[in-house]
């Protein structure tokens, strides 16, 4: 019972909360980035080289082969062709740029916040701290004294 509640404990703490809330938000951020990259970025790259999607561009490494049969009996199974696709990696270097510049546009906004709030707080001219009670009194017996 006792793992149960140490369990608990840990599931519920604060920053445990935060980390799960950034990664459901993080998920639906990503899928905008999606969309923006797919959607609204990719297609007029894709005219400017001619009609071509990115994640298309691949190289065939190895040619398919069909199966040889024998009697009826497979003897050489058959073979895909095998490519390798580098315009998935430049798609995924392409979607990686805009979400770290994303992320680097919203830090630096947040950073600027703050800035903005510490010098408004700056220009705020602060109270002295209330007087204490008892320098209160010596003062009003030491006026007292020179009278």
């Amino acid at each position: 019972m006792g793992i149960l509640k140490e369990f608990r404990d840990f599931a519920m703490r604060g920053n445990i909360l935060e980390l799960g809330t950034a990664v459901i938000i993080g998920g639906a951020f990503g899928k905008i980035v999606d969309s923006l990259v797919n959607d609204i970025l990719m297609p007029p790259l894709g005219v400017l080289i001619g009609n071509m999607d990115f994640k298309d561009l691949k190289v065939r490494l190895v040619e398919a082969k069909p199966a040889l049969i024998e009697n009826g009996i497979e003897v050489v199974a058959a073979q895909a062709d095998v490519y390798l696709k580098y315009g998935m990696f430049i798609q995924n270097i392409i979607d990686f740029t805009i979400i770290a510049f994303a992320i680097f546009m919203m830090v630096k906004l947040y950073n600027n916040t703050q800035k903005a709030q510490a010098a408004k707080q700056a220009e705020v001219p602060t109270a002295p701290p209330p007087t204490p009670e008892d320098i209160k009194l010596l003062t009003e017996i030491r006026d007292l004294l020179k009278k």
